[in-house]
């Protein structure tokens, strides 16, 4: 079984709006990460009990915090960021969400040690609060290639995988290298794509992350978290150092958001599953 999630922020910047693409698209799940002209992280207590509580009346579950934890400078103070991973975790239980996407710090790749270190300690803190810690592979960090990945993968006890094909490509690996070795240890996966020879993101399945091999790869119950990257969005900036270059043109961001979804059904649908009461089966 396949369950599907959703940066929802990409279809609109507020709570309301955020959750009517949720519905419109038969999504159930969230991952959390702007809202209403906030990074998830600035969310006061109350604020973050007030969404719960609206997201519990819309029948909308958050499945994981899309929190920028440790994808800061490797030189941070321990306090400045162990406090980080504390209120992540306080956050996540506000939420009642059991996940929280982690990174592996800029400028690091010569302070391996200190790096996992403090990943040793992001899962520590993690345990403590019973959260899972999950690592992306992202653009700029430790654990940007197939390589450092692994590193990170192999050498945190406790650490969970987010495995971003569209974020692979992105440094130059082929996904022929990274499915087979990462995709069956992940414990969830984000869904973007992108061509390779121009850096263009695109609806999954339009290019080389060969998402319908990675979606064959998995097996028993997965999530899939939809992250369109298709049009900028509210949030873009504050996550994101790069341009962001797509190959299609979309009106609104709200047209983007639904071709994304529509872009990881349809690739569901060529892998064999069928979307019944909001969950996709074989």
């Amino acid at each position: 079984m396949i369950r599907l999630s959703a940066f929802a922020d990409e279809s609109d910047n507020s709570l309301e709006g955020q959750i009517a693409a949720l519905k419109r698209n038969g999504i159930s799940l969230l991952e959390i990460r702007n809202i209403n002209g906030k990074n998830v992280m600035e969310l006061t207590d109350d604020e973050a009990k007030a969404i719960r509580a609206r997201l519990d009346e819309a029948g909308i579950r958050m499945w994981s915090i899309g929190s920028p934890i440790n994808k800061v400078d490797i030189n941070i103070s321990d306090e400045e960021h162990e406090a980080s991973v504390r209120r992540g975790c306080e956050l996540a239980k506000i939420f009642g969400a059991e996940n929280i996407r982690v990174f592996s710090f800029y400028n690091a790749l010569d302070k391996r040690e200190k790096m996992l270190n403090r990943m040793k300690k992001t899962v520590e803190i993690g345990n403590l609060y019973g959260i899972r810690m999950c690592h992306e592979n992202d653009k700029g960090l430790y654990g940007d290639n197939l390589a450092r990945t692994k590193d990170v993968l192999d050498n945190t006890p406790g650490i969970y995988s987010v495995y971003d094909p569209a974020n692979f490509i992105q440094t130059g690996e082929k996904s022929s290298d990274t499915i087979p070795a990462l995709a069956p240890r992940a414990f969830y996966y984000h869904i973007k794509d992108v061509v390779a020879e121009t850096g263009e993101l695109v609806p999954a399945g339009y290019g080389d992350a060969n998402i319908l091999g990675l979606i064959n790869q998995i097996e028993g119950d997965k999530v899939l978290t939809i992250e369109p990257h298709l049009k900028i969005f509210g949030g873009y900036v504050l996550n994101d150092k790069t341009v962001l270059k797509t190959k299609f043109k979309f009106e609104t961001n709200i047209e983007a958001f639904d071709a994304a979804v529509k872009g990881i059904k349809d690739v569901l649908a060529k892998a064999g599953y069928k979307e019944e009461n909001g969950v996709f089966v074989k």
